[in-house]
């Protein structure tokens, strides 16, 4: 289901607005705001075909000068070439309520959400937020800026990195790729890892291959086949799980439990 919970990150005092919802009537149309949730939209007419869906699901919150600007609603339901995203701007109130909605842009809504919870003047700042890591690291920023080490671009990239670790903002599609190359890059980084994953599974093989020799199996590898360490393991492995467990006497699909016959 799209309209789920995805995470909880930003000021904690505001979590307590998870699992509440706050609507708002304008003209024909009924607004839901359900923080750390979703945004949804209601035409309350008897058309046909009036719409009812999503104008955005929480994504990640909007940071400017160390404070928490707005929340971001994001991949709602399509509109044209693009998904619907929502902007909901949290402003200090008597009361919890959804005082404003807009389209400033096509498929582009913004919202006003009244909370006393952010009327404090530290309320939405970002750097209490953080991990002590996270903030150590943020404060080895702002000493290479003033020590003009980096650039003041320098500095918002690096800004920008601690707010994507701490689940801030979320990380573009280009980045998540490039962490996982990095991983698998720096899996054999040197020779003497290398080496040593080699005779890990080199004794690993060895294992398997005695525990076949015991119930009078011999293992005869297809010279065509890949002979790699990691797939004679494979192979032996798989070999060696038959002999436990017994061939399969009946097969089953996928997610099968084959107890239906038992119980209908």
């Amino acid at each position: 289901m799209r309209s789920r919970y995805l995470f909880l990150c930003g000021p904690a005092h505001l979590f307590k607005l998870a699992g509440k919802c706050f609507s708002f009537v304008e003209s024909t149309y009924k607004y839901e705001f359900c923080p750390f949730h979703n945004v949804t939209q209601h035409e309350q007419t008897f058309r046909w075909n009036a719409y009812s869906g999503i104008l955005g699901i929480w994504h990640e919150w909007e940071i400017e000068n160390n404070t928490f600007v707005g929340m971001w609603m994001r991949e709602g339901d399509s509109c044209e070439t693009k998904s619907r995203q929502t902007k909901v701007h949290l402003v200090c109130g008597k009361s919890n309520k959804l005082a404003y909605v807009s389209e400033p842009s096509t498929c582009v809504y913004s919202l006003t959400f009244e909370t006393p919870l952010v009327c404090h003047p530290h309320s939405l700042l970002v750097y209490p937020t953080l991990t002590e890591a996270l903030q150590r690291k943020w404060d080895e920023a702002e000493q290479l800026l003033y020590d003009e080490l980096i650039t003041d671009q320098g500095y918002k990239k690096i800004l920008k990195e601690i707010f994507e670790e701490a689940g801030l903002l979320k990380a573009t599609e280009e980045k998540e790729v490039e962490k996982q190359n990095k991983k698998i890059s720096l899996e054999f980084e040197t020779m003497e890892k290398c080496s040593e994953e080699y005779k890990q599974l080199s004794k690993e093989i060895k294992k398997l291959k005695d525990l076949l020799s015991q119930h009078g199996i011999a293992y005869k590898g297809n010279s065509a086949e890949n002979t790699s360490a990691e797939h004679v393991s494979h192979k032996l492995a798989t070999a060696a799980t038959t002999v436990l467990n017994g061939p399969k006497e009946d097969e089953h699909l996928h997610g099968d439990t084959g107890i239906w016959n038992d119980t209908v």
